[in-house]
Parts: C-alpha cells; sequence; structure tokens
C-alpha cells in the first residue's frame, strides 16, 4: 500500500502533507516571467471546437477540414472509443453534425473562461518540531471555478494553511480577496466567496454534471505553470475507482485522465459537454499524461455536507477492517455455501458503531442490498466493479446502513450507523496550531503523522520505527485518547542526563496513566508531591524535584526566547481581580 501511494506525484515543493510521498498538483513557486507565444500547431490539431469559426471566417465549410481526431470536445464516445458520427460519412448532414457538435464544443469552452479563476494564495505552515512557531511565509497558484450560489471550488491543498488568498477572472488584471468558507482536507476540496459586488459582474457558474464513461472526452482547463494565461488541455476518461488522495490520504473515488495535469491546474474543472465532471487535483510520478479528477459524487457530497451543516461533516467509514474471501477453504471453514459471496471481519475500531454489532470472524455478504464480492467489490455502471467502501463514504453522517452478515453458520440482518471517525494519530493537521506543553525543557506534543513528516521526504524510514509503526496500525480505545511523546528536551541544569529519552511516549505521571495532553498538563500542573515522576515507553523513568523543576520551566523559556509554556488550546483564560489566571483544562 506504501510502495502503491509513493507513485503519485504532489507536485508541491515546501508543502505539508499527509503522504510526503504523493505528490499533489499546486504551483508553490511565483509565475514564471512574460515570454513570446509559442508557434501555432498545425490547423488539423487545433481544437474542433474552432473550426465554425474558422469556416465562417474564410467562407469555407467545416467539412473542408481534417476529422482525423479519435474524439472531440463535447462528443460522446462509446467504450471502445468510436466517435458518434462515422467519419467516412459525408454530405450534408455529416458537415451540419460536425459544426453542431463543435459549436457546443466551443459555447461549453467559452462558458469556462467566463468561470475559471485563478487563486493566489500565502500560507505558513507550523513547525511541529518547534511547535510553538511557524515555517517561512510562502506563496503558491492554483485553479478554481464558480458553481451557483457565489461560490468557487477549488482545492483544499491550494489553500491549506492559508493567512491570505486572492482570486482573479480570465482577462482580468485585477485580483479580489477571497474568503475560505470550508475545506475538506479528507476530499481535497475547498469552497471560497468573494464580497466584492465588482467580481460577479459577467461571471457565470459552471453545473455539475455526472461520472463520464471510459473513453468520454474531458477539457482540463485552469492556470498550470509555463504562462499567466489559461490554459485547456484535452484528454480522454481511462479509469473509475477509488484512489489514494495524496493531500488527506484517504481513499475516495477517483476518475484517471489522460489529459495534462501540471502544477497549478489543481481545482481547476474538468468539462465534459456543458457541464463539470470533475476537479483536477494530482498526478502520477513517472508517468505521461495520467492525471486525476475528483469526481461528482465526491463534490455534490462535500457540498451537501456543507450547506446542511455550515461547515465540512467528513466522509463516513464503517471503522471495520477486512479480509477477502477468495480462498475456498477459507469459504467452508467459515461456514459459507457456494452460492455465497462476501468478505471477512478482521479488526473493527472500538469507536465505531459496528463494534456494538459486528463481531470479528464476521462474514460481511451485503451493504444495504448490494451483494459484496469475495474480493471486496460490488457492482458499478456496465461490466465495472468497485471496492464497497465507496458506498459505505457516500452516506451521510448518522445515516444507518443495512449489513448482512453470515455469522456461526447463520444469515443476520444487522442496522449500523456511520459517521467519520478519527484515528488515533491525526493524519493531518492542516489550518490549525500544534498543541504543545513545557516543563522543565520538557518538550510534550500529542503524536501525530505531520510531526513525523518533519523527518523529510522519507519520514517512513527516517522517523522512529516504533512511532511510525503505532501511527499506521494502532486503534483508539476511547474517545478523545492521544499518543503523548516526548518530542525533545531543551537542554538546563534540571534535565542534564534526560536528554536521551526523546522520541519515546509519556506512559503515566505519578503513576496515573495519561490519556491525552490536556490530561498530562493537568496532572502535572496539579502535583502535590515531593517528585514528579514520568513513565516512559521502554521502561525509561524522569524524575524531577517538582519545585525546582517549575522555577527551571521560566528559565529555559526565557533562553530559547519561547512566548508561553502552553499553546493556546490548552489554555484556560479566567479573570480574578484584575488579573489573568493560565492553567491547564482536562
Amino acid at each position: 500500500m506504501l510502495a502503491a501511494a509513493r507513485s503519485l506525484r504532489r507536485l508541491s515543493t515546501s508543502s505539508s502533507s499527509s503522504v510526503r510521498a504523493l505528490r499533489r498538483v499546486l504551483l508553490h513557486h511565483p509565475p514564471s516571467p512574460p515570454s513570446l507565444p509559442p508557434p501555432l500547431p498545425p490547423l488539423r490539431t487545433l481544437t474542433r471546437a474552432f473550426l465554425p469559426h474558422l469556416a465562417a471566417t474564410h467562407g469555407l465549410s467545416a467539412a473542408s477540414f481534417s476529422t482525423s481526431a479519435p474524439s472531440r470536445l463535447g462528443e460522446r464516445v462509446d467504450v471502445r472509443g468510436a466517435p458518434a458520427i462515422p467519419e467516412e460519412e459525408e454530405g450534408e448532414e455529416t458537415a451540419g453534425a460536425l459544426v453542431r457538435h463543435d459549436t457546443d464544443a466551443y459555447a461549453a469552452v467559452e462558458l469556462a473562461l467566463d468561470s475559471v479563476v485563478k487563486v493566489f494564495t500565502v500560507s505558513s505552515s507550523p513547525n511541529y518540531f518547534l511547535p510553538w512557531q511557524n515555517k517561512a511565509q510562502r506563496e503558491s497558484m492554483g485553479s478554481g471555478f464558480v458553481i451557483p450560489g457565489r461560490r468557487i471550488v477549488t482545492n483544499a491543498h491550494v489553500v491549506a494553511d492559508h493567512t491570505f488568498v486572492l482570486v482573479r477572472k480570465h482577462g482580468s488584471p485585477t485580483k479580489y480577496r477571497a474568503e475560505v468558507q470550508a475545506v475538506g482536507h479528507e476530499c481535497d476540496l475547498a469552497l471560497l466567496t468573494v464580497e466584492s459586488e465588482e467580481f460577479w459582474d459577467g461571471v457565470n457558474s459552471l453545473e455539475l454534471g455526472d461520472i463520464p464513461f471510459l473513453q468520454e472526452a474531458v477539457a482540463v482547463v485552469g492556470y498550470p505553470q509555463g504562462g499567466d494565461n489559461i490554459s485547456v488541455t484535452k484528454g480522454v476518461v481511462s479509469r473509475v475507482e477509488p484512489t489514494q488522495y495524496a493531500h488527506g490520504a484517504t481513499q475516495l473515488m477517483a476518475i484517471q485522465i489522460d489529459a495534462a495535469i501540471n502544477p497549478g491546474n489543481s481545482g481547476g474543472p474538468a468539462i465534459m459537454g456543458d457541464k463539470v465532471a470533475g476537479v483536477a487535483f494530482q498526478n502520477l510520478s513517472g508517468a505521461e499524461n495520467i492525471g486525476y479528477i475528483i469526481p461528482v459524487p465526491v463534490i455534490k457530497r462535500f457540498i451537501s455536507g456543507v450547506e446542511e451543516s455550515g461547515r465540512y461533516s467528513g466522509f463516513c467509514t464503517l471503522g471495520v477492517s477486512c479480509q477477502a474471501t477468495e480462498n475456498i477453504q477459507l469459504r467452508e471453514c467459515f461456514g459459507m455455501r457456494p452460492e455465497m459471496t462476501g468478505v471477512l471481519v478482521s479488526r473493527i475500531n472500538p469507536l465505531s458503531d459496528a463494534y456494538k454489532i459486528l463481531k470479528k470472524d464476521d462474514i460481511l455478504l451485503e451493504f444495504d442490498g448490494v451483494p459484496i464480492a469475495n474480493d471486496g467489490t460490488v457492482p458499478f455502471r456496465n461490466r465495472e466493479r468497485i471496492t464497497f467502501d465507496h458506498l459505505v463514504s457516500m452516506k451521510k453522517p448518522e445515516e444507518t446502513a443495512v449489513l448482512k452478515v453470515l455469522r456461526d453458520g447463520k444469515e443476520q440482518e444487522l442496522r449500523v450507523t456511520l459517521r467519520p471517525l478519527q484515528p488515533l494519530v491525526p493524519v493531518h493537521q492542516f489550518d490549525k496550531l500544534p498543541s504543545y506543553y513545557i516543563f522543565a525543557g520538557f518538550v510534550f506534543i500529542p503524536f501525530t503523522q505531520p510531526y513525523l513528516h518533519e523527518f523529510g521526504e522519507d519520514w517512513y524510514n527516517a522517523s522512529p520505527r516504533r512511532l511510525c509503526e503505532r501511527a499506521l496500525r494502532e486503534l483508539p480505545k476511547k474517545a478523545g485518547e492521544q499518543l503523548v511523546i516526548l518530542s525533545q528536551v531543551l537542554m538546563d541544569d534540571i534535565n542534564v542526563g534526560y536528554e536521551r529519552l526523546a522520541e519515546l511516549q509519556v506512559k503515566k505521571v505519578n503513576g496515573v496513566e495519561v490519556e491525552n495532553l490536556k490530561h498530562l498538563c493537568s496532572l502535572v500542573e496539579g502535583c502535590t508531591e515531593e517528585n514528579l515522576r514520568f513513565d516512559l515507553d521502554d521502561e525509561r523513568v524522569i524524575v524531577l524535584k517538582y519545585q525546582n523543576a517549575k522555577l527551571a520551566t521560566s528559565r529555559v523559556l526565557k533562553r530559547h526566547r519561547i512566548p508561553s509554556a502552553i499553546s493556546s488550546d490548552l489554555v484556560e483564560d479566567e479573570p480574578t481581580n484584575g488579573e489573568v489566571e493560565t492553567s491547564c483544562t482536562s
């Protein structure tokens, strides 16, 4: 799984991402300087959308131009890639059909030109090694498009950790201030709004279409690197299946196309006919013209969640790990009859509703009445199959799903409530400051994957092995649980000899098991004993004289120019006699 994930390109030079080996399509450098326009390609390679215009200008018929292109923008193409109009047919009817199709395509591109915007983002990501400060500010660019309701759709990674966002229309020299209304990092989508009435003059909105069939033509519109003006590239749909999203490190449906998707294309629409077929967001490393777009069902699911709750609501998960039952001996062992198909439940997340309903070694036969094959797939369109996780992800939070399971040789129908689930080790922490607590020079933080990413692109091999294994495999046992680690030791007389105990998990404080960072903070601040004891991983122990350690904390903060010993999310401010008292909350 990890090797496959590394092959996706995240075309970002400096941004933090949940899966650093993945490369998303985002331009993180200033626009290239103006250059002379490239020479026009031969006439036969121009998009057919411009033929009617050329014919009218030069007094020629559209039929006099070459029609050798295998598929044209706006035309329907069957699964074999055959054009809807046979090319050997000639005459007025054929010419009229070509003009009609090309005119529709030209109109679609014209509509897109009045809908697609360039997004300019200034962002600053947290430093997880030094959680009290941010990294250097950087500028990046992406694309977006307008949808009904005066909203702009773009990618989440285009505006991740943003401090300032501007948008510019095609053909306009003016940039307008934009606000981020909602961000869904799992699905890599974001909604922007612009208050300026001037911006909306002459702007058209694009309608969302449907999932295109294989070999259907799409045109990707955006602002990729290599120039400052809008760009249109054309391709066909190659594959539709769940794919690893580089930005959010989640598995959701994606559409693979062979149109060129380059840095800066992120957030731009893929047009099919006169509607949006998806949003460009990433491509594949080491391959030519293999790009991915976010399909309409995922876009609609994101937008509907924002409209209903006013914020991003997340994508549901069943909270179950399953094993394929392709081996006949395995199926016979669990009492599956020859006509039965399904998957074996191997692990269940304790925070999920399924934990109270399903059991290990259950055979999951159907999801909402859809039979699950022995390889975990379900039917999808015409002779296509897709993993049943897609059915789960399209459910809204708190919706109920009907599961048919085989337990101890008997079939049962069970109902499970679905909701988004947070992992024990967060995969990403965009748009928020990291938590930390400093005491006597010991820096305590909740363990997250962004912390591992600070070890570099090869974080899987460069980071502490035990922490890495926990990040990828461990499940939470109760809500609010965090793995708290000692990330580093800021040297002082009080902690000499403990400097080699960094990057270990904190298990207990004075004999009390640590639930999360807030809990650790409250245990330390509320200590009433002479000694303060930390029990760490590998049976390591730290013992401090409590009062001396409290005095040392202010000394360490001053020496390292750290503004506060506690991150803002752990601070409770209570005015008392005109003063502000700072304490940890549990």
